[in-house]
Order: structure tokens, then C-alpha cells, then sequence
């Protein structure tokens, strides 16, 4: 059977939940990694059963209490974020307070950072412009760190412009495109040592490799993605 690296990724993250069950149902207290799957796990199965957003995020919430994980886990995992798969789409789901309001940032010991609003602070790599249209019949949502030459098929742009950028937005936010609707969004130089792993897997390696820029655009081409603002879509 031939996995994509996003159904890996999510196999991996139920197999991990599957342990976190079986360990909370002999009595055992949860670690991070156990915890974190488990409340991931959650919100991923309460999407696939036609949840909403703030269905699914509740389910995630409420599935363990500081109680149930091992001491100081509360104070570790303060927030969580997963993307699931919804009925009309991929969104990101962030889960502040996953305890129930057990160890959150209130709770912590004097002297912890807290996360302030970012005045001040000025992106260091330059943004561009770039027009996409959803010619798709659903909402699309793209996250903050996906790279945005591989988003869903029906988003028409000029892919190899956003080849190795990504979305010029807080990180965990995301930019949701209504069907038929042309949204101007800024984009930023993916940072790091730029290898893309996962995504639409029309990269999977370096992004800089020699010849990786016009193979994965052949590739997008082959897998009938839209790779200019004026294509249509199927209807």
C-alpha cells in the first residue's frame, strides 16, 4: 500500500494515541509525547465525524484534565495545534488550555515568558504579492508554514513565483479562500535549511537542489494542478 507523507504522519500520530489509550486505560498517567497524541488524535477523528471547528477543538479540550497526565505536563503543553481534515477542507485547529484550563499560562511560575504582541518586531525577509483565485466550489484554507507551491490544485496562481515561499503571517495562522474569490496574499522565502518533506509531495527534498524547481512544476503540471492566475478550474 503507497502512503503520501501527510498519511504517514497522521498512521504515526494514531498509532501514538492508540498506546496513550491503552496506557490511561491501565491507570498510568500520561507523558507529553502519549498526551499530545492522544488530544491530537481527538481532534483529527471528530473532524472525520462531520465535526465543525469548534466542535472538534472542544473534543480535543475536554478528552483529558491535568489529572489524567504526568506532573508538570500541564505546564508544558499549553497549547496545541493539529491540522485535520474537515468536510470542507484542511484546517488548523489550536487547542489553548488543553487540561481544561489546568496549567495554562496563568498557572505558570513567576518569571515565565508570556507571549506578547509582536509590536516591534519587523519581518527580516522581503514579502511579495501574489494574486489567487479559488476556483473551487469550497472554502480553502492554508496554513502559516505550508509551502504555498503545493496548496490545493483548484487555487489559481503563478506557482512558479510562490515556488519555496510560504504565507507572510503569524505562524499557526492561516488564510482562508472562498470559492470564487481572488485574494491578494504576501509571501516570505521559506527559511531554514529549505527541504520540503510532506505537503502535496511535489518536492520532497531540497529546495534549492538543482533542477528541484522545474521537476516538481512538471510534476504539479502531470497531477493537473492550476499553475497560472488565468486558468480555470473544473467545475
Amino acid at each position: 500500500m503507497r502512503l503520501t507523507p501527510t498519511e504517514k504522519d497522521r498512521l504515526l500520530l494514531f498509532t501514538a494515541a492508540l498506546l496513550a489509550r491503552a496506557r490511561r486505560a491501565r491507570g498510568l498517567r500520561l507523558n507529553v509525547p502519549e498526551a499530545t497524541a492522544l488530544i491530537a488524535d481527538t481532534v483529527c477523528e471528530a473532524a472525520r465525524d462531520g465535526e465543525r471547528l469548534a466542535g472538534a477543538i472542544e473534543a480535543g479540550r475536554s478528552v483529558l484534565s491535568a489529572e489524567d497526565v504526568l506532573p508538570g505536563v500541564a505546564d508544558v503543553v499549553t497549547t496545541l495545534q493539529v491540522e485535520a481534515v474537515f468536510e470542507d477542507g484542511t484546517r488548523l485547529c489550536v487547542i489553548d488550555d488543553p487540561f481544561r484550563g489546568e496549567g495554562s499560562l496563568s498557572a505558570q511560575a513567576p518569571g515565565a515568558a508570556l507571549p506578547g504582541a509582536g509590536l516591534g518586531y519587523e519581518p527580516t525577509e522581503p514579502t511579495t504579492v501574489l494574486r489567487v483565485r479559488n476556483t473551487a466550489s469550497v472554502p480553502v484554507t492554508v496554513t502559516s508554514h505550508f509551502h504555498f507551491f503545493e496548496v490545493n490544485p483548484r487555487l489559481a496562481f503563478d506557482r512558479e513565483f510562490a515556488y519555496g515561499m510560504r504565507l507572510a503571517i503569524p505562524a499557526g495562522s492561516s488564510v482562508r479562500f472562498e470559492p470564487l474569490d481572488v485574494v491578494e496574499v504576501s509571501l516570505r522565502p521559506i527559511g531554514g535549511a529549505r527541504v520540503a518533506f510532506g505537503f502535496a509531495g511535489l518536492v520532497d527534498g531540497p529546495l534549492d537542489a538543482p533542477g528541484a524547481r522545474e521537476a516538481a512544476l512538471n510534476k504539479a503540471r502531470a497531477c493537473g494542478y492550476l499553475t497560472s492566475f488565468e486558468q480555470e478550474g473544473s467545475r
